[in-house]
């Protein structure tokens, strides 16, 4: 029989942990596979903003705890960044250049199509 894969905040194991205070894991899939499905969740600690970057897929992203603040643009415009509280669901477009944040703990889950890469604005 099998088994349905579920998670949450409490129950999400993080593999990857950064000096900003932000984690990553992935939760199914493979993310560097091309054309292969994965799901991933990302903590944002309160106060934590990204600057501005693009993904090399399509992220459709749900919230699950806090809220994620999210603005368009290579500049990171606080009072612009739009908020997406606990259940808020996006899509983030493949090469959109974005910024996102969040002035309280937050966790979203994510997926996307692999392979998958972050470039930050003045990366070559």
């Amino acid at each position: 029989m099998v088994q349905a894969m579920d998670w949450n905040p409490q129950t999400i194991t993080w593999q990857e942990t950064y000096p900003d205070g932000t984690r990553y894991s992935v939760l199914e899939g493979v993310r560097d596979v091309p054309g292969t499905a994965f799901t991933y969740a990302f903590f944002m600690p309160a106060g934590f903003w990204d600057p501005a970057h693009a993904h090399t897929a399509d992220a459709r992203v749900v919230v699950v705890q806090g809220a994620m603040h999210l603005g368009f643009g290579t500049t990171t415009d606080k009072a612009a960044a739009r908020i997406f509280p606990v259940g808020g669901y996006l899509l983030v477009p493949a090469n959109a250049v974005h910024y996102d944040g969040a002035e309280t703990d937050t966790i979203i889950i994510g997926t996307a199509i692999g392979p998958w890469k972050t470039t930050y604005v003045g990366e070559e």
